[in-house]
């Protein structure tokens, strides 16, 4: 892999300037496959190829430059493209907000779905009916018809908007049962829901706007982290937005 190619991926990744000696760690072993000879060749050819990468992002054509701040290389957008930057961070749509009991019922239906409520609540052991109204108001929800038993219950799906939200090209892309509880026990381990907040269950044939009398008891929001890293990238614009005052 070109050495520039990694500089450019390390730059981009980091969430703060990061430092020479930091690149040099992460890039010694392909500097020596490519036939450094001592600490300072091995130096000399890193310092080379960053010179070479911030003089390319110089160049107008780019709305990108690399530049040293505080004491390390960081990507920020260019003075004269913030005001564009601005007004599209301003049009993002806001990060959704979700309880845990929310959370695991949405986790339900993305690896279950089409999926009936009693269904979900056989699965997580709890009335699931309440949070039901606060997926379908956040769009990541939608009905799919009705299943073909007694009493003819309503089928949820994921929407589009879930796919967006969590940085996914279809649900195929859903990491295993597995690695989803271990990203949902990681996000939740220092700030735990103390209560359930789908405690009172809402009928089948509601519609969103009846299911908003029990979002009240709802437990307070977390905010959805996405499952692909490439669903970062509204983040990066958002700090890219603030780059005069870096």
């Amino acid at each position: 892999m070109s050495l520039k190619a990694q500089l450019e991926a390390i730059i981009y990744a980091a969430e703060t300037p990061i430092t020479f000696d930091q690149i040099t760690q992460l890039v010694k072993e392909t500097v020596i496959a490519a036939g450094a000879t001592d600490e300072a060749d091995l130096k000399s050819r890193i310092r080379s190829s960053l010179e070479e990468l911030v003089a390319e992002y110089g160049n107008p054509d780019h709305g990108i430059e690399i530049r040293q701040v505080a004491g390390g290389y960081r990507m920020s957008t260019k003075p004269e493209q913030h005001e564009v930057v601005r007004a599209f961070a301003k049009s993002l749509k806001p990060p959704i907000r979700l309880s845990l009991p929310a959370l695991e019922t949405l986790a339900v239906i993305a690896y279950k779905q089409p999926v009936t409520v009693p269904e979900i609540n056989d699965i997580r052991g709890v009335d699931s009916g309440g949070v039901i109204g606060t997926l379908l108001d956040r769009k990541l929800i939608t009905t799919a018809g009705r299943k073909q038993v007694i009493g003819r219950p309503i089928l949820y799906k994921t929407t589009k908007e879930f796919l967006m939200r969590f940085g996914l090209k279809d649900v195929n892309e859903l990491p295993s049962m597995e690695e989803f509880e271990k990203l949902v026990a990681e996000s939740f381990q220092s700030e735990l829901v103390p209560a359930e907040a789908d405690s009172s269950p809402v009928a089948e044939t509601a519609t969103p706007a009846e299911h908003e009398s029990t979002l009240a008891n709802e437990a307070p929001p977390q905010e959805i982290e996405p499952l692909s890293s490439a669903s970062a990238e509204s983040d990066r614009v958002e700090q890219s937005s603030t780059a005069t005052e870096r």
